[in-house]
């Protein structure tokens, strides 16, 4: 069964930055979409980021343009999230994950995703 296995969260200071990973087990994605969400204690779970197969069409969450950017590697099979400037109230579990397909708004919710990571948490302290 694929998996979705995500890296790279952990502490860090306001201001400061993390680069979280992404790598699918068990099969490859190269055609689909992978995208982060978040989810703070108590809120609901939250697009952040998503890329085409391609990397040529990328979608951010309008609170994280210009400090996060997403890419992927497909020879690696491997996905990333730079943030930058992180913001304490950014701490949330990070959750990787993949649709099948989408385009344009579709790839901001929650409901085009078929494939999920068990999420990797970030900490952001004031």
């Amino acid at each position: 069964q694929a998996q979705l296995v995500e890296s790279g969260g952990g502490l860090v200071q306001a201001g400061g930055s993390l680069r979280l990973s992404c790598a699918p087990s068990g099969r490859t994605f190269t055609t689909y979409v992978m995208g982060w969400f978040r989810q703070a204690p108590g809120k609901e779970r939250e697009f952040v980021s998503a890329i085409t197969w391609s990397g040529g069409w990328t979608y951010y969450a309008d609170s994280v343009k210009g400090r996060f950017t997403i890419s992927r590697d497909n020879a690696k099979n491997t996905m990333y999230l730079q943030m930058n400037s992180l913001k304490p109230e950014e701490t949330a579990v990070y959750y990787c994950a993949v649709a099948r397909t989408c385009s344009g708004y579709g790839c901001y919710r929650i409901t085009s995703y078929d494939y999920w990571g068990q999420g990797t948490q970030v900490t952001v302290s004031s």
